[in-house]
């Protein structure tokens, strides 16, 4: 069984979760950016019709993008273990499992968001999200189960 946040832990959460989900993002540029920098490369060779090109430099670059491409995935292994499922990386959006009512839906945090205000059900994406309602606002675990 996953875990399962209050409001409140999801929302003591937010600054670690937002450096992790920033350091993702970043790799995840950054190795998409020397992708098309190799595609590019290998379109300019195929019109060419061949060309020199410096192995070493491009092996240092496809290297470069191989360790970005790997710490996106580690970044994002890591936000998992803590529970919080990245719902769109490039949106930044972030899903909190928790409780309400008996009942499992998700807290979703967008990058940018001052604090966790959304909700949506677990088979809804984030298009779907609602705002918060009074039946977060408990403190108490135990109410929220």
């Amino acid at each position: 069984m996953s875990k399962l946040f209050t409001l409140q832990e999801a929302q003591t959460l937010l600054p670690v979760l937002e450096a992790l989900l920033k350091r993702a993002r970043t790799a995840a540029l950054k190795s998409a950016e020397i992708e098309l920098e190799m595609q590019r490369l290998s379109h300019r060779i195929f019109l060419s019709g061949g060309m020199h090109v410096d192995v070493a430099v491009a092996a240092r670059r496809r290297a470069e993008r191989d360790k970005a491409a790997q710490e996106t995935k580690d970044t994002i292994v890591e936000i998992e273990a803590i529970g919080v499922h990245v719902q769109d990386l490039k949106l930044g959006m972030l899903d909190f499992p928790c409780s309400v009512e008996g009942k499992t839906v998700l807290l979703c945090w967008k990058l940018g968001e001052p604090a966790i205000a959304h909700w949506h059900e677990p088979e809804d994406g984030p298009e779907e999200r609602q705002p918060l309602d009074p039946r977060f606002g408990k403190g108490e675990r135990e109410r929220l189960n």
